[in-house]
């Protein structure tokens, strides 16, 4: 395995279980504890719930296709949603929180948007499956 493709995986499944861990996080979470968060990011309880279970499918999504070489496309578009998911995310930090605080999702959102590029690329035979394209 070329050592690009060694990063890309490293990213993919660091990618993937940060969403796995915020989705499992939204999943359990009691109703208490959903209201509080809830009252402090200014969204319906019943809408964070909703984004974890996104969260759940674009981290298997970002995960498995690759790995088991099964509708590989399902990668990237499972990285395009939840970069979507990230954009609101930013919004609703630098809102809520602090520019500052904007700045993990916004982070996560690059590497989600790099992570897809690269991957559909790879789908496309632009680059060999084993090289990620270096442009510059």
């Amino acid at each position: 395995m070329a050592r690009r493709n060694k990063i890309v995986w490293t990213v993919q499944i660091a990618l993937a279980v940060l969403f796995l861990f915020a989705a499992v996080t939204k999943l359990v979470m009691d109703s208490a504890a959903m209201s509080e968060v809830s009252a402090q990011s200014g969204l319906p309880a019943v809408f964070l719930r909703f984004i974890g279970v996104c969260e759940l499918l674009g981290g298997l999504g970002l995960i498995l296709p690759w790995a088991l070489k099964i509708r590989r496309e399902l990668t990237p578009i499972a990285a395009a949603c939840l970069l979507i998911i990230m954009g609101g995310a930013v919004v609703t930090s630098a809102l809520t929180v602090s520019v500052v605080a904007a700045l993990f999702p916004l982070t996560t959102g690059v590497l989600l948007a790099t992570l897809g590029y690269v991957r559909w690329q790879q789908l496309h035979g632009d680059v060999p499956a084993g090289r990620v394209a270096r442009h510059g």
